[in-house]
């Protein structure tokens, strides 16, 4: 099986998203909506074929119903659908999910006209999402597609990668520089972080890429401890699903305190 967790630039208008939930088919096993980022995380896993199936929907319901032009939110974004990475959940299928990837990408472009950049493996070396935000039609120009982005659905970066934990740690009595700096504190290959304000909080917003060498009760550690005086942590997230794996590496009994479950691991999804 192939994992698919799709990006799209909407978290607020909650029927659009259950329209949206809806086009995701038998594929879609978890959906996380966020409105201080606008932004929602659908994860669909199923075997290359009806995945693919269930995306194409996913993706043409978010193209139909959203415009760019009308966004607001404190994630960058450049696109409608803004990432559309494949995971291969078996060792054997990572071919598979740069099939897919490939094959999707050129969909995207010829039939909406929109901007479409890879990530991952690429002409024999790693492209990162970072990379393709940072220099994307600024010394990187899309792999399908026009040179500009689409007024109304932007860009969209279409990728294959490993398995990543989507993590959050959301914090009061914390300033936005104060949080800009614990995010860099914790930053290293293993873990990419962001830092933003969310309504009354600040957030530190992580992407664990090895969560085996650097899990979630690592990150939450170092940000306990060098939280500025009167700072606190609220709560910590997990935005989509996770291997079983990583939560057994981590003391059942923080669990709860690192916002993990096994109600959200892929495992219990299938």
């Amino acid at each position: 099986m192939l994992e698919c967790v799709i990006n799209i630039s909407e978290g607020r208008n909650l029927e659009l998203l259950s329209d949206l939930r809806a086009a995701g088919g038998p594929s879609l096993r978890d959906l996380h909506a966020d409105e201080f980022h606008n932004r929602s995380v659908f994860t669909l896993i199923n075997d290359p074929e009806p995945l693919s199936r269930d995306v194409h929907a996913l993706i043409s319901a978010s193209y139909d119903a959203l415009d760019l032009r009308l966004h607001e939110g404190v994630h960058p974004r450049f696109g409608v659908v803004d990432v559309v990475p494949f995971v291969a959940l078996a060792p054997v299928e990572p071919a598979r999910a740069l099939e897919l990837r490939d094959r999707t990408a050129q969909w995207i472009s010829e039939t909406f006209g929109v901007p479409t950049f890879l990530y991952g493996p690429v002409d024999g070396v790693i492209r990162t999402l970072p990379d393709v935000r940072r220099r994307a039609f600024d010394g990187l120009s899309p792999d399908f597609g026009a040179t500009s982005a689409s007024p109304k659905l932007g860009a969209v970066a279409v990728g294959a990668r490993p398995i990543l934990v989507a993590w959050n740690i959301w914090l009061s009595d914390v300033s936005r520089d104060e949080t800009r700096a614990l995010a860099k504190a914790v930053r290293r290959s293993e873990v990419r972080s962001l830092a933003f304000r969310a309504g009354e909080f600040t957030q530190v917003s992580c992407n664990l890429i090895d969560p085996m060498v650097i899990g979630p009760s690592v990150v939450y550690d170092e940000v306990a401890a060098r939280l500025p005086e009167g700072g606190e942590i609220v709560r910590a997230e997990l935005v989509g699903l996770v291997p079983f794996a990583v939560l057994d590496a981590v003391d059942r009994r923080r669990w709860a305190q690192l916002g993990l479950s096994e109600d959200q691991t892929i495992e219990s999804r299938l």
